[in-house]
């Protein structure tokens, strides 16, 4: 019974997720979204799978069974999250992309914590805690970020050329 309240949850994640990524793809600019989509599925995988392989984490309950990590998570719920964080910061100076950090890495990982506690969808293992997930959370919310800088004024510089 547990289980099947878990699946449905991770459903209705799944189609909430699904609805931000509509609604995302809808306002410009278009090219930037989707790079940050890819690029932070590409890092969430690989930190996902490291955090299983080194036995950190286990994701008990899963949609997709044939993987270890938590796809839903890794793929859609933290790519869109991104961003969104993304554009909440885009024009921002250095004290509002954190300070816009926090606001998307607190809840995320209050409600990672939440799910740690209270259902079999996520276990910490090994020591981890939530204080390494919102570390791991904001972390990764700011690496995409300087990326994504990075990524406008080279093409800025190549437009000008």
């Amino acid at each position: 019974m547990f289980k099947r309240n878990e699946l449905n949850f991770l459903r209705l994640l799944f189609f909430a997720s699904i609805g931000l990524l509509i609604n995302m793809i809808r306002k410009p600019p278009l090219k930037e979204w989707l790079i940050i989509f890819l690029f932070k599925s590409y890092i969430a995988s690989i930190l996902d799978n490291l955090a299983v392989k080194k036995g950190y984490i286990t994701y008990p309950v899963r949609i997709f069974r044939t993987f270890d990590i938590s796809v839903l998570f890794s793929y859609l719920i933290f790519p869109v999250t991104c961003v969104y964080y993304n554009h909440a910061s885009k024009d921002s100076k250095l004290p509002g992309i954190v300070i816009k950090c926090l606001l998307f890495s607190i809840p995320s990982a209050i409600a990672e914590h939440f799910i740690e506690k209270n259902t079999k969808l996520v276990q910490y293992k090994k020591g981890w805690n939530s204080y390494y997930s919102f570390i791991s959370i904001a972390f990764s919310f700011l690496f995409v970020r300087l990326f994504m800088a990075v990524v406008r004024k080279v093409e800025k510089v190549q437009a000008n050329n």
